[in-house]
């Protein structure tokens, strides 16, 4: 009996030795927090930065997260925000709900005074779906602090209306999901210390419309000082405003004009037989996302958190000039362009004017097969490909920042699917984030081993080189500066010269109006 009593003595002393190695309680602004052992790691999983954007705050800046009484534990996921796709992804059961305003850290530290660097993640997903949940045990056992940020989605999170521009104290509207990251990233500067990681080394890194947000936040002057270091995976918004009678209309990636936001507003409000706001206030949320089914809500340029056009703010050099790395992969569009012909190839590049017959040599097609591999190609480079190749031509003209681009083009299970030439749309997260949905050969396993460094070791000193490494030179336009992910590690120019001058030449006209 004695023998069982000092057995489980000794087992409840280890148990409590290894927990207390973790910070598993600590003080925010708001009061005391307890979070929960993870894999050896202490994890908070849903901390809320602000007040939920509910009820007179649906469609408002969100307000700061006010004092809570007694231990406040984050021990459950947060809501998901609401969206049209299944709340449900990432293996979890999660309910939606307008009370989503929270963000997760998973932290290695063993005190407060550790101060590791901080990766902040931002889920991507067209700013119409995707979540914050889930954790990043490979990073933390790199001795990295995780954080991952949930923000408002869809017409919730982007729809912008004159009314509620003269609601708001600044007279501006739409933004609101991007407002929301700010209000995160100002919540983790301020807190983030109290887990052991250092404000001054954060690093923010999304895919997609994640990679997109991290390029409008890197260009936005409410960002200052809140973080040292981006990383964008296939995501940019350096296209022209979007203009509803632009031919760049489509791009996909552009910030939207401010008075066509609104009336996009106006026109929402009519289709739910709402006479103004007060009554639109009253729909239910999951009644607004059944009806936002075929509309697109998307970042405006407000004057505020999103200044003017990126490329413009770029060439002035008016931006966040910190170190970047940015990249694209080699098929993207085929996740999003699945069927074309020879007519509808024709009818889409006549639509560029007096560039038709350059988009055609860009471009070429002689056939059906032919003129859907152009299609993608198109929307690869429009959405992400030229984006991120501006982006490294201005940085390196106009700031100190060092810029590192990519392009992933690894042909694997885990980066083809059927019908596809080469690395689709987010193929390059398996290899860099410790998950794989198909067969890893050697060459992807020698792959995996190196990418994830590479994202490491720019979190924490700014830059992803280390011995043992392929080197990888900052970005030099016209020289082999590109880091090419096939096969292996190569330098190489920029890939699709031609088409990103096309674009190029386009987006000038487009600016200037000729």
């Amino acid at each position: 009996m004695m023998k069982k009593i000092f057995t489980a003595a000794v087992l409840a002393w280890c148990f409590a030795t290894a927990t207390n190695a973790q910070i598993l309680r600590t003080t925010v602004a708001q009061g005391e927090i307890e979070g929960e052992l993870h894999e050896g790691f202490a994890l908070y999983k849903a901390i809320p930065y602000a007040e939920p954007p509910v009820g007179n705050l649906r469609w408002k800046a969100p307000v700061p997260k006010k004092p809570w009484q007694g231990v406040y534990k984050a021990e459950n996921w947060g809501g998901r925000p609401f969206q049209q796709t299944d709340p449900n992804q990432n293996g979890g059961d999660i309910a939606m709900s307008e009370d989503c305003l929270y963000l997760c850290v998973e932290t290695p530290a063993k005190t407060k005074g550790d101060k590791l660097p901080v990766f902040v993640n931002i889920h991507g997903g067209g700013f119409s779906t995707g979540s914050y949940s889930g954790t990043l045990d490979s990073f933390c056992r790199e001795g990295i602090v995780y954080v991952s940020l949930e923000y408002r989605l869809g017409a919730l999170g982007f729809m912008a209306h004159p009314e509620l521009e003269k609601e708001s104290e600044n007279g501006i509207t739409g933004n609101y999901g991007i407002y929301d990251q700010i209000c995160a990233l100002q919540w983790i500067h301020d807190n983030i210390a109290s887990f052991g990681g250092d404000p001054e080394k954060v690093t923010i890194c999304g895919e997609s419309a994640g990679g997109i947000s991290v390029s409008i936040l890197c260009a936005s002057p409410l960002c200052k000082g809140l973080f040292r270091g981006a990383i964008s995976e296939s995501g940019s918004s350096h296209t022209p405003i979007m203009k509803k009678d632009s031919v760049a209309f489509d791009a996909g990636t552009s910030n939207q004009h401010y008075k066509d936001a609104e009336q996009t507003g106006v026109d929402f409000q009519k289709k739910l037989n709402c006479k103004n706001m007060k009554q639109l206030r009253k729909v239910s949320a999951e009644e607004l996302v059944k009806q936002t089914k075929g509309w697109e809500f998307w970042p405006v340029v407000d004057g505020v958190a999103i200044v003017d056009d990126l490329y413009k703010l770029y060439q002035a050099g008016s931006y966040n000039d910190v170190n970047v790395i940015a990249g694209y992969n080699s098929d993207e569009g085929s996740l999003f362009v699945y069927q074309s012909t020879m007519d509808e190839y024709k009818k889409m590049t006549d639509k560029f004017g007096d560039l038709s017959a350059k988009a055609r040599q860009a471009y070429p097609a002689t056939n059906d097969t032919e003129a859907l591999y152009a299609t993608q190609d198109m929307f690869r480079d429009v959405a992400f490909g030229w984006g991120t190749w501006a982006w490294g031509n201005l940085q390196t003209k106009t700031g100190k920042g060092k810029f590192y681009m990519y392009y992933f083009a690894q042909s694997s299970q885990n980066t083809l699917r059927k019908g596809t030439r080469g690395a689709t749309h987010v193929a390059e997260m398996p290899f860099i984030y410790d998950w794989h949905w198909g067969e890893m050969t050697d060459i992807d396993t020698h792959m995996a081993q190196i990418m994830p460094q590479y994202w490491v070791n720019f979190v924490k000193y700014g830059d992803p080189n280390a011995n043992g490494l392929p080197y990888w030179s900052t970005y030099v336009q016209g020289k082999p500066t590109v880091m090419t992910m096939q096969n292996g590690f190569m330098l190489t120019p920029a890939p699709n010269q031609k088409q990103m001058e096309f674009w190029e030449e386009l987006f000038g006209k487009l600016r200037t109006n000729k």
